[in-house]
């Protein structure tokens, strides 16, 4: 690592912030419901949805009535994207003639884009129609983003209000952050993309014919499409030559936008952000770097805001930035040493892609590893799962950092929404810590912080762990588990451990040598999608609505500071403390296995 691989990380955060910073102020007026100042002609919009849904916009709901309609609408979600891709064969906008999905892949997937997951087990432009896409899949993107930010308000009025029953109006929330936020800052980000190469068409795809013929060697496949086999067992090989190439089309630009503002991270195409369709540029790249991380820091600042004490913004934004610095100085120095078994053959590694020496397999080289690696580590830190680079082709420490990444909890800038409301439980666990240790009642800005809150906050803490560990320890017990391992050994285990680690925490990258497309782990992913986004979601409800109950305490001198470096560093410590008592164990059976391995030939 060199001055240049610091450069880039110190322009991410200076856009980060310079951007950042407007933002909280409109997310802060759009959880006020008031007008919001330039977009006051998107009232008039806002007002003829309430009417035409019959809703009254000023009814508040208690917790219950906010999560009950919050399921509801996520469940139809889940029911309309499962139908669309169950009969896209015989809807408009489908120039390829791509089939109906199958069911157990249909249902993964819409459990998936609903639950903010965007785990994708198929290939887009080989899978889903135009229309597919656009209705279905795109949708969501924008509804699952606007459940994560209705539920940080809720969770933040928790905290502002004295003495009130109501946490809010979902509805109302739900439409003001898709109208206000989602949607304009997705069309301005989308025109940025397409001025950049990313496309936006309904084109069918386009047959070209390449330079040069490619001659090329593959298994023979019957009429049932299953690889022949001869007297032997072995796969019958034949050579072809490939004359012509498919290029695929498509509206990917208005898809991409919000895939990365909405911290989505569904592709398009099935090699996502290293596809030069989706991100064609270095400076596409760094700024959908930027667009992953946008809302999470922008909602910090809110937050502060809404609570009346800008410090506690800063100070939840600092305990993020702390992890999040440490944990990408890590993957970007694993990716820089030199692979030991290339070294031992000899091969030069001082000149690999764009970068002087490290780990180039499975990046592109119009990236390089710097930017390869912190577009690792923020969209695993946030819960996107874009990715620009395969993760699988990491060294085993540097793909170990996005698995840790996840496994925090996915609150190191996190999702939209899910980040900082899962970063607030860690708060109200670290003041329950520091009050045992000094003999006080805790209080988290003036709530007095109770058995309730932490009965809901240990669930909602522990429910992804049991799920990830549940889940892999099944998927490497079943035959139908093991089957789609292709890696045997640690790193196989690393392949399933992140899957899990990827589903429950809301994530959906993948270290992609797992075949993952079966109906095994299309349900078994699917429930960890489920359960790990509501799962979380309805406790963290249950403590808004128990705290917005309590009256706010006045600060005493005994009252302890929860804005300055020693609540962050309690912070940052009790994040990494879960995280290690509940992975220590797997972790070692995968990645740092892995490593010892490596280096022990």
């Amino acid at each position: 690592m060199d001055i240049r691989s610091l450069a880039l990380p110190a322009l991410f955060f200076a856009i980060l912030l310079v951007l950042s910073w407007p933002l909280g102020i409109l997310l802060a007026r759009v959880a006020e419901g008031g007008p919001v100042r330039g977009l006051g002609w998107l009232r008039r919009i806002e007002s003829a949805l309430y009417r035409a849904a019959g809703i009254d916009p000023g009814q508040g709901m208690g917790w219950k009535a906010y999560a009950a309609a919050l399921l509801v609408f996520n469940a139809a979600g889940t029911l309309a994207v499962y139908l669309l891709q169950r009969v896209q064969a015989w809807l408009p906008l489908n120039p390829q003639g791509l089939a109906n999905v199958s069911p157990d892949s249909a249902f993964n997937t819409a459990v998936s884009f609903v639950s903010n997951t965007n785990w994708q087990g198929y290939g887009g432009e080989q899978t889903m129609s135009y229309l597919t896409q656009m209705l279905a899949l795109t949708c969501q993107n924008f509804f699952s983003a606007a459940t994560g930010i209705a539920v940080v308000f809720a969770l933040i009025r928790g905290f502002s209000a004295r003495s009130a029953k109501s946490i809010g109006n979902f509805w109302t929330d739900l439409t003001r952050s898709t109208l206000y936020v989602l949607l304009p800052l997705s069309l301005v980000f989308a025109v940025f993309l397409m001025g950049q190469g990313v496309i936006q068409n309904f084109s069918s795809y386009q047959q070209v014919q390449l330079v040069e013929p490619v001659t090329y060697t593959q298994a023979k496949t019957g009429a049932d499409g299953q690889p022949l086999k001869d007297a032997q067992g072995q796969p019958v090989m034949e050579t072809l030559t490939a004359a012509t190439q498919t290029i695929a089309m498509g509206p990917v630009a208005s898809q991409e936008a919000i895939k990365m503002l909405g911290t989505n991270g569904g592709g398009f195409f099935n090699a996502n952000s290293a596809h030069p369709y989706e991100n064609p540029t270095p400076l596409s790249n760094l700024f959908e770097m930027v667009a992953i991380f946008l809302i999470p820091a922008g909602l910090c600042f809110a937050f502060g805001r809404l609570v009346g004490d800008r410090r506690q913004g800063w100070a939840i934004l600092a305990a993020m930035t702390v992890l999040f610095v440490v944990m990408a100085g890590g993957v970007m120095l694993a990716e820089h040493q030199a692979h030991p078994a290339l070294q031992a053959m000899g091969i030069d590694q001082t000149a690999s892609g764009l970068q002087s020496g490290g780990n180039m397999e499975g990046k592109e080289t119009r990236f390089g590893i710097d930017a390869s690696a912190l577009f690792a580590a923020i969209t695993t830190a946030a819960s996107c799962g874009a990715v620009n680079a395969m993760h699988d082709s990491f060294t085993p420490l540097g793909g170990a950092v996005p698995l840790v990444l996840m496994q925090f909890g996915e609150v190191v800038f996190g999702g939209v929404g899910s980040g900082l409301y899962g970063m607030l439980v860690f708060a109200i666990m670290a003041v329950f810590i520091a009050g045992l240790m000094i003999g006080r009642t805790p209080e988290y800005l003036g709530k007095k912080i109770q058995a309730y809150e932490m009965k809901m906050t240990s669930i909602a803490i522990l429910v992804t762990p049991v799920l990830v560990l549940a889940g892999t320890a099944i998927a490497v017990m079943a035959d139908a588990g093991k089957a789609g391992i292709a890696n045997p050994g640690a790193h196989g285990f690393s392949e399933i451990l992140y899957a899990f680690s990827s589903a429950a925490n809301n994530n959906g990258s993948a270290f992609a040598g797992l075949s993952a497309n079966t109906p095994f782990y299309n349900w078994m992913l699917a429930i960890a999608m489920w359960f790990g986004r509501f799962g979380v979601i309805v406790p963290v409800l249950a403590i808004a609505g128990s705290l917005a109950a309590k009256q706010r305490l006045q600060a005493t001198p005994g009252t302890m500071p929860t804005h300055g470096p020693m609540f962050v560093g309690l912070l940052v410590g009790v994040v990494v403390l879960v995280g290690v008592l509940n992975y220590v164990p797997a972790l070692a059976l995968g990645p740092v296995a892995e490593h010892l391995q490596l280096f022990a030939k």
